[in-house]
């Protein structure tokens, strides 16, 4: 196939791959460090230990605790190269920028690299994905700095899950982040939480029913093969039709149709919630929801569904990413990384530095493989790859 250009508005070529997909979006991880041990990302605790082994006898699940080894600070990406990626990515085409980990927020000063990020031309949406522990200790000052969009994690809506699946007890303060980002303007808010079939897809409806009081942007994830101790099992994903199927049963939804080929999630408006009943039956109730008033919500409910595993949206993906430790990644589930940190402190000049993007970019993978029996998983979790 001969290859395609796509200018940018310098007039360099863009970031275009074999298959000719435009990449557009950047990831870029700040940290590899997290103060959670999310099941299906670091289960590296008893709860997580105790669930695999309660269900399979998988050969990689997790026994005992562990203690995790992150990556040197020296190896670690300073702001002053993560805004010389994103300029020059920018540069290439790049409009979307989300900041990711690990946890963001464990990364000091990260308001400073909002700040020079956010001021770089060319950026049309600058985001951010927390698990919300600490974002009252930044809220003000990541809005003040110039971040537009934030999305949260969360799981679930009862304390005790809360804490069996993330290893924290945080729920309350996850709660209380997402009613300020709505008071500080951050729109639309959006939630992510991470569907597991026995630990908690019991909470789907109860989720979106909280989505609709609070009217924020609700997103349900399947469990993709990305944990540390790789003790992932297809059994445990509840794919999107399920979830879906179970939405329509209870809820009136509305879809939304996006000319954006390259979005991930299926999206749905609610238009209209159970009856109370229904609501105290879910078990939405008591401190499992309490979250602050006085807030300003985003303008409307809605639902999405990401469905990577069972429904696979690779021939759309226009996404890069770039580790906290300076190495490029053209997929998710890629097995090989490409390492521009050492070009970045080797001298390279900006026009060597595309150069190699582009050539990176020109061999993104087609696809994933999740399903098939040559799949490899990544050798690194999520936390080090960047969410």
């Amino acid at each position: 196939m001969d290859r395609e250009l796509q200018t940018s508005p310098t007039g360099r070529n863009g970031l275009v791959d074999s298959h000719g997909r435009v990449l557009r979006d950047l990831r870029v991880s700040v940290t590899d460090r997290c103060n959670f041990r999310c099941l299906y990302c670091l289960p590296e605790t008893e709860a997580a230990a105790n669930f695999y082994r309660g269900r399979w006898a998988h050969p990689n699940a997790p026994a005992t605790p562990i203690q995790r080894q992150w990556a040197p600070r020296a190896d670690i990406l300073s702001f002053e190269e993560i805004e010389r990626v994103i300029r020059l990515a920018v540069d290439l085409g790049i409009e979307k920028v989300r900041l990711t980990g690990g946890e963001p927020l464990l990364r000091q000063q990260i308001e400073v690299l909002v700040e020079r990020v956010a001021k770089i031309s060319g950026i049309k949406d600058l985001a951010l994905t927390t698990n919300g522990f600490l974002f009252p200790q930044k809220a003000r000052a990541l809005r003040d700095a110039g971040l537009r969009r934030i999305s949260f994690s969360l799981d679930s809506l009862d304390r005790a899950n809360f804490k069996k699946i993330t290893g924290h007890d945080g729920l309350q303060e996850v709660l209380e982040s997402i009613a300020l980002a709505q008071e500080l303007g951050l729109n639309p808010v959006k939630v992510n939480a991470v569907v597991i079939r026995g630990l908690n897809d019991h909470e789907i409806e109860p989720l979106v029913e909280f989505a609709l009081r609070q009217r924020f942007h609700m997103r349900f994830i399947e469990f993709m093969p990305l944990d540390s101790r790789h003790a992932w099992q297809k059994e445990l994903v509840v794919p999107g039709h399920e979830i879906l199927k179970r939405l329509h049963a209870r809820f009136q939804l509305d879809p939304i149709v996006s000319s954006n080929k390259s979005e991930t999630a299926r999206r749905w408006r609610i238009t209209s919630s159970p009856s109370p009943l229904d609501g105290e039956r879910a078990g939405v109730r008591g401190e499992s929801a309490e979250v602050g008033s006085g807030g300003r919500a985003s303008s409307r409910a809605e639902v999405g569904i990401i469905a990577p595993v069972s429904e696979p949206f690779c021939g759309h993906c226009n996404r890069l990413r770039l580790t906290a430790d300076g190495k490029i990644r053209t997929c998710l589930f890629s097995i090989e990384e490409h390492d521009l940190r050492s070009r970045l402190r080797g001298g390279a000049s900006d026009a060597d530095l595309q150069d190699y993007l582009q050539e990176v970019v020109w061999h993104k993978e087609p696809g994933h493989k999740i399903g098939r029996a040559d799949f490899v998983p990544p050798p690194r979790s999520m936390s080090c790859i960047g969410g």
